[in-house]
């Protein structure tokens, strides 16, 4: 007796679309990693959002770029507001982060990464390309454990308090900046532990919702507001507790924030807030760090490593892959 496998369509579709995003961090991190030490953070980055659009464009989806590298029509980056893809199939906001890390990058330094979300078509926070107050823990924790306007000490103790331990078993990521000297100060005022990072707050953002892993329990600090919605839409899929605030802090910021639907200025966003919908998020190693191994070249096969991730079924999926066909990732 025959049977087959039905899917309906619409699931057929997403599931396909799971391991195509694959391929675009993928080809974005390949190419971003032949230019691995070479000190031209611009080059890298470049490659990347070269790669990154022509797989895009390969894709059978009405997409718009809503998380981008700049605002304008700036030829060379993914900007916000372009339109990808083969103008067929469903409607889908996206969030790039082609190079994350690109000193880390230049400077063949552990944890750059090629990262995008693609979600629902109009359910991804329309943020603009400024700097994000932001504080994030891991899964399991009673709702608002940590807020944003606490003071990072009393943060770590009421995450101490829920984790049942004190607060010297507590570990805060921070990206190493002389804006955070107060945070770092208030963290460590408690006994807790401060690990600084140079680059990376979309990984930084996901060590948290691993803490027996990676040893981090809570991230808190200033960055781009990209990353912002990268990381969130990550945290939708794995699990997580996240509170972001866009620092709107000049008429020029809160004019362009207004065009972008950002009625109020001061709002605190929670993952809901910033990841509305079904949303997918893939990220592959460029260099090797905790999160993923970097990109390797061997004589005849290149050598990745991908996270992929559905908030709709929570899976998260780490795809090692040996690419035979060298071709597909040279310049068509």
């Amino acid at each position: 007796m025959s049977t087959h496998i039905s899917v309906p369509p619409q699931l057929l579709l997403e599931r396909i679309l799971t391991l195509e995003i694959v391929r675009v961090t993928e080809r974005a991190a390949v190419s971003a990693a032949r230019l691995r030490g070479h000190g031209n953070e611009k080059a890298a980055d470049q490659a990347a959002v070269d790669a990154m659009r022509r797989e895009l464009n390969k894709l059978p989806i009405e997409g718009t770029v809503v998380i981008g590298e700049g605002e304008r029509d700036e030829a060379p980056m993914l900007y916000i507001g372009e339109k990808v893809g083969m103008n067929a199939g469903p409607q889908v906001d996206i969030a790039v982060d082609p190079l994350e890390g690109t000193t880390l990058c230049a400077k063949n330094m552990p944890g750059a990464i090629a990262t995008m979300a693609m979600a629902d078509g109009g359910t991804l926070l329309h943020a603009p390309d400024v700097y994000m107050q932001k504080i994030a823990v891991g899964p399991g924790y009673p709702k608002g454990v940590v807020e944003l306007d606490a003071s990072p000490a009393d943060n770590v103790r009421r995450l101490a308090k829920a984790k049942d331990v004190d607060a010297s078993a507590i570990t805060v990521l921070v990206l190493d900046r002389p804006r955070h000297s107060d945070i770092i100060q208030s963290v460590r005022s408690t006994g807790a532990a401060v690990r600084l990072i140079t680059d990376g707050d979309v990984a930084g953002v996901i060590h948290c919702a691993d803490p027996a892993n990676t040893g981090v329990d809570m991230y808190i600090g200033t960055g781009g507001a990209p990353e912002g919605v990268l990381a969130a839409a990550a945290l939708r899929c794995i699990g997580g507790q996240m509170q972001c605030r866009l620092i709107l802090d000049s008429e020029e910021k809160r004019e362009r924030a207004s065009k972008m639907g950002v009625a109020d200025p001061r709002m605190i966003y929670g993952i809901e807030e910033m990841v509305r919908g079904d949303c997918l998020f893939a990220a592959t190693g460029v260099t090797t760090g905790s999160l993923l191994s970097g990109v390797k070249f061997r004589k005849d096969v290149i050598e990745t490593e991908t996270v992929v991730m559905r908030s709709v079924t929570g899976t998260v999926r780490y795809i090692k892959a040996e690419h035979r066909q060298l071709e597909k990732f040279h310049l068509d």
